[in-house]
């Protein structure tokens, strides 16, 4: 059971402020668990990887579309502005994924970090858990990937420069916005998409490979950014690009529409329609394999539009219509094989 802290640490006044932009206007209260477990293990055919580590339940980045806030009300919370500011730290995190990897039943297969909510949201300068449990893949030579909208992953630059050079490492920036409004609107807890840029970019230069997820597409609103994301990306260094479509799970579907008709109210109706448009009628549609894309001709004007764009700049498409499984790796020396997120040319 989760033990509300009394005092929680505060990221903003720590050594890592320069990473985590301004504090949230929400009050933050933390809850502190030990876990039995931090490695899960996904079979659904929409998720693009099959191990996951997850440091932290809820999120601070509080964007309005988030599909893992029904996973809060587990834990008897609400998917709204408790998923936001109830954040549940797994302080033995890196103990736990030790004990894991050290099984012999481990294959040493890729592990994708932020498979459910943001493992650099700004409590990680605080307790630097994603950077322990990195530490623990690097003490295994177990290749990982990394999904973040954070500037904060620049911090543990030491640690994925050495697992990509003794196993692998890929990092991908979440981005789905051009604009900075419309990012801080959507996602008012997040790093500004030019921070984020320079982030792509100091991860590029430091020889990593890097990727940009453009995720998810909200049409109506940020469908015409696809063009310039990707031009951006492959300007920052990056190597691969995935996009997905909006999905609103009945419990997320409020909490976007409430933000979508506080800052775009001029636009809420045309975004209902486009989604509705490239779901068939559908927001949320409930077969596995088909939650993260589209139907109809406006989502295929989509997809060749990223496709277009992405072989005009000669960046790799990890598609996310297809379950992107890593493969495993046979024991013995860490030898990568297969892909985190895409197939390797």
């Amino acid at each position: 059971m989760p033990r509300t802290v009394s005092n929680p640490p505060n990221p903003w006044e720590s050594t890592h402020v320069e990473w985590l932009g301004e504090p949230p206007a929400a009050r933050l209260e933390v809850l502190e668990e030990r876990a039995r477990t931090v490695l899960s293990r996904n079979d659904s055919p929409d998720v693009p990887f099959r191990w996951g580590v997850n440091p932290y339940r809820g999120c601070q980045h509080a964007c309005a579309y988030c599909y893992a806030r029904p996973s809060h009300q587990y834990l008897g919370f609400g998917a709204g502005t408790d998923f936001d500011k109830r954040i549940v730290v797994k302080t033995n995190a890196p103990e736990c994924l030790a004990r894991e990897l050290a099984k012999k039943s481990w294959r040493g297969e890729p592990i994708t970090f932020s498979g459910n909510t943001d493992c650099y949201q700004p409590l990680e300068a605080s307790y630097e858990l994603t950077r322990g449990c990195l530490s623990v893949c690097l003490a295994r030579r177990n290749p990982v990937a990394v999904l973040t909208k954070s500037a904060l992953v620049q911090r543990d630059l030491d640690l994925l420069v050495a697992l990509h050079e003794r196993a692998r490492a890929k990092v991908f920036l979440s981005i789905p916005f051009l604009d900075a409004r419309t990012c801080r609107a959507i996602e008012p807890g997040a790093p500004t998409p030019d921070k984020r840029f320079e982030t792509l970019r100091a991860l590029s230069e430091a020889g990593l490979e890097t990727g940009i997820a453009i995720a998810p597409v909200i049409p109506g609103l940020s469908d015409q950014d696809v063009p310039g994301l990707l031009e951006r990306a492959r300007e920052a260094g990056a190597r691969r690009a995935f996009l997905t479509l909006l999905r609103l799970p009945r419990e997320v579907r409020p909490v976007f529409e409430e933000r979508v008709a506080e800052a775009f109210p001029d636009r809420e109706q045309k975004i209902r329609h486009a989604l509705e448009e490239m779901r068939a009628g559908q927001a949320r549609p409930a077969a596995f394999g088909t939650r993260l894309t589209g139907t109809g001709a406006r989502w295929q004007l989509v997809r060749r539009l990223f496709e277009v764009h992405a072989q005009r700049l000669g960046i790799e498409i990890g598609d996310a219509e297809e379950p992107l499984r890593s493969l495993p790796i046979d024991e013995g020396p860490r030898e990568v094989q297969g892909s985190l997120f895409g197939e390797d040319t």
